[in-house]
């Protein structure tokens, strides 16, 4: 029998942006674990603004595992928070979103590198040279010597967890990254964004450095905000799709404008501001390799007849990927599939 190192993970109470908590419990095993195999657990729930001292137990379901290589037979567990009657708890976002398998979703996840307040590699004064040389950039000036290290190694522990990585690039301003991350379906699409930013919070601690999802960190200045554009196709887009439906679905998508922005992470509106990549939050468009448009289309989508993926470049870096999932998936499912079909 082995001992392993349980780390299981959740999101807390705290508004508007939860954050990823972790606590590790030691069972026995003669094998990794599965996903059935593990208990439940429970946590003070009255220090994560998730419950009152009078009652305080929350419990904590595993909803998906992950090997963990940065620990010798450690795994991380991702859990969704329930109260004692066994109903999820208020905070729960991930027990009540729609899901669908055959939708598949790709979140593009930027964030800031921070030391001592700023942008990793930021002067003590001031700022750098303009954005520019920076977005998939290369060399010292570039990127510094420690960032690429970080994510580079992020990289690994996420592919060693079976998290379904799928690339990494220095973004347009000084310090800052991306990393992508696919899945089919939105639970399994946004356990793993979920995942993927604790193991690159918790790398930040080695380094003394801290990682910074806020969209706008920079304020109204002349540098990119970030962004977690969420890519997205149904099995009718990839499959048929079609003029008609594509139209449909921009009407329905621009009628839930503010259902969308309502989920798409907070302050966005110091980052779709028209400028610097985004579209504005008071409009919706959409447009061929138009990244300052509220959905992008990739630039052989209409030439395959409509059919494939789209961007939508509104969701920010601080988003929960639960709730934007599932509300791209509510509006979608407003539009008719045409009955020549």
């Amino acid at each position: 029998m082995t001992h392993y190192k349980l780390e299981y993970l959740w999101l807390d109470g705290y508004k508007p942006v939860p954050n990823v908590r972790g606590k590790t419990q030691i069972k026995t095993y003669d094998h990794f674990p599965t996903l059935e195999e593990l208990p439940l657990w429970g946590f003070d729930g009255s220090s994560t603004r998730q419950a009152e001292g009078s009652s305080s137990d929350c419990v904590l379901k595993p909803v998906a595992v992950y090997p963990d290589s940065t620990r010798k037979n450690g795994a991380l567990v991702m859990c969704e928070v329930y109260l004692a009657d066994g109903t999820p708890h208020p905070s729960n976002s991930r027990a009540t979103i729609l899901d669908d398998p055959e939708t598949w979703f790709g979140f593009e996840q930027e964030y800031f590198f921070y030391k001592d307040g700023r942008p990793l590699g930021f002067p003590d004064k001031g700022f750098p040279s303009p954005q520019g040389p920076y977005y998939t950039g290369v060399g010292y000036s570039n990127v510094g010597e420690i960032a690429r290290q970080i994510v580079e190694e992020h990289l690994d522990i996420c592919i060693d967890a079976g998290i379904n990585h799928e690339g990494i690039n220095a973004e347009v301003a000084k310090g800052q990254w991306e990393f992508q991350v696919f899945g089919k379906g939105s639970k399994k699409a946004a356990d793993e964004i979920w995942v993927a930013r604790y193991i690159l919070q918790r790398l930040g601690e080695k380094y003394g450095i801290d990682i910074e999802f806020h969209c706008k960190p920079l304020g109204e200045s002349d540098w990119n905000g970030s962004g977690m554009h969420a890519n997205f196709s149904t099995k009718y887009l990839r499959e048929i799709g079609g003029k008609e439906y594509f139209e449909n679905l921009m009407k329905a998508f621009e009628a839930a404008k503010e259902d969308h922005i309502a989920v798409y992470g907070p302050d966005n509106h110091m980052r779709l501001t028209g400028k610097h990549e985004t579209a504005s939050i008071h409009s919706f468009s959409w447009g061929v390799g138009d990244r300052g448009a509220s959905i992008r289309l990739p630039i052989n989508f209409i030439k395959n007849g409509y059919t494939g993926y789209l961007e939508d470049r509104r969701p920010n870096s601080q988003g929960d990927p639960y709730q934007i999932a599932s509300q791209i998936l509510k509006t979608i499912a407003t539009v008719a599939i045409p009955s020549n079909v």
